[in-house]
C-alpha cells in the first residue's frame, strides 16, 4: 500500500526545509527536527564547534552514539528477559511434568 505524503515544512537552525512526510508520521519528523534543532543550539551554544556543516556532523555522531549505546542497553535486557522466561519455562514444565505423574 502506498501512503500519500505531503509537504510539511520544519525549521532547523532558523532555517526552514519542505519535507515530503506521509501523515501518520508527521509528529515523529516534528519531533525528531525538534531533538535536532535542540541538540544544534546546545551545541552552537558552546562556541566549541564552528560552522554549520562542522555542527551537523558532529551532532550527527553523538545521536548516533546515543542509539547505538540504547540499542546495545535493550540488547541486553532484551537477552535477560528471554532468559527469564526460559528459566520459568522450564520450571512450568517440570510442575506440569509432576502434576501428570502424580495423575498416573
Amino acid at each position: 500500500m502506498i501512503r500519500d505524503s505531503k509537504p510539511v515544512t520544519i525549521t532547523i537552525l532558523d532555517k526552514e526545509y519542505l519535507i515530503s512526510c506521509p501523515e501518520d508520521e508527521r509528529e515523529r519528523l516534528h519531533a525528531a527536527a525538534k531533538l535536532l534543532n535542540d541538540k544544534l543550539m546546545e551545541l552552537k551554544s558552546t562556541g566549541k564547534v564552528i560552522g554549520t556543516e562542522r555542527m551537523a556532523v558532529m551532532t550527527a555522531l553523538n545521536l548516533a552514539s546515543e542509539m547505538l549505546s540504547y540499542k546495545q542497553q535493550n540488547t541486553v535486557y532484551n537477552d535477560k528477559v528471554d532468559s527469564t522466561i526460559k528459566r520459568l519455562y522450564s520450571k512450568i514444565d517440570g510442575v506440569l511434568g509432576k502434576s501428570r505423574e502424580l495423575q498416573l
